[in-house]
């Protein structure tokens, strides 16, 4: 990728889209560009933090490995999405999770230390990208409210109505079911009960990775019950 395509791509995230343009090329040049295949990691839990990311394409699962060895799964990324950005403003920061690649994927990779010290030189930049920040704050907080509080079989239904669309009944699960069980805090074998439950009340039909829903008022009413 030339430096007019990763321009063109760090301006199209809301990380950088109100960025000036000096910034942006700055941004450019301390940036790096990552082909990974699937199954490829970017940097493993306990890494030192040098970089924050942009997914140009792909997925990429974040995860923690407890000391059993169980894996969960923090966060799944998708092309536009950033992630690592607030570990900048750490001293002597490591990844707190895995990075890999769920397929074949592209992200731009952004010198931490230079950030850093390009918002130190402009307050109105910090408080922009803070205020981002803050939203995306926002949006994990009422995660971990959902982990918390609400069922497994509503968050599996929530999950599969934020998949779909209101004007298309089908689509394919992009990932693995044990990936999106784990995503859920729930057990691959309870992901499984839950999706055969919701198909014996044809609410909803599973065929291998395809979804179709049935009735969709039924899926809004368990989330909203």
């Amino acid at each position: 990728m030339d430096s007019k395509g990763i321009l063109e791509a760090l301006s199209t995230s809301h990380l950088f889209s109100e960025l000036t343009e000096a910034q942006m090329d700055r941004v450019r040049r301390h940036s790096h560009v990552t082909d990974m295949v699937e199954g490829e990691s970017l940097f493993f839990q306990g890494d030192n933090a040098t970089s924050f990311y942009l997914v140009l394409s792909g997925r990429i699962k974040l995860f923690r490995v407890s000391p059993d060895g169980k894996e969960k799964v923090v966060e799944i990324m998708e092309t536009g999405a950033t992630f690592a950005e607030a570990l900048m403003f750490m001293d002597e920061p490591h990844y707190p999770v895995t990075a890999t690649a769920l397929s074949p994927s592209r992200v731009i990779g952004i010198n931490c230390k230079d950030f850093k010290s390009m918002l130190r030189e402009s307050v109105d930049t910090c408080f922009l990208l803070l205020g981002k920040m803050s939203f995306r704050l926002r949006g994990l907080i009422h995660e971990i409210d959902t982990l918390s509080l609400d069922t497994g079989t509503v968050r599996t239904v929530a999950y599969l109505l934020h998949h779909s669309t209101p004007d298309k009944d089908s689509f394919e699960l992009k990932i693995a079911k044990s990936v999106i069980a784990s995503r859920l805090s729930v057990k691959p074998e309870t992901f499984s009960r839950i999706l055969k439950n919701l198909h014996e009340r044809e609410i909803v039909s599973i065929d291998g990775r395809n979804v179709t829903i049935h009735d969709r008022d039924a899926m809004i009413s368990l989330c909203s019950g």
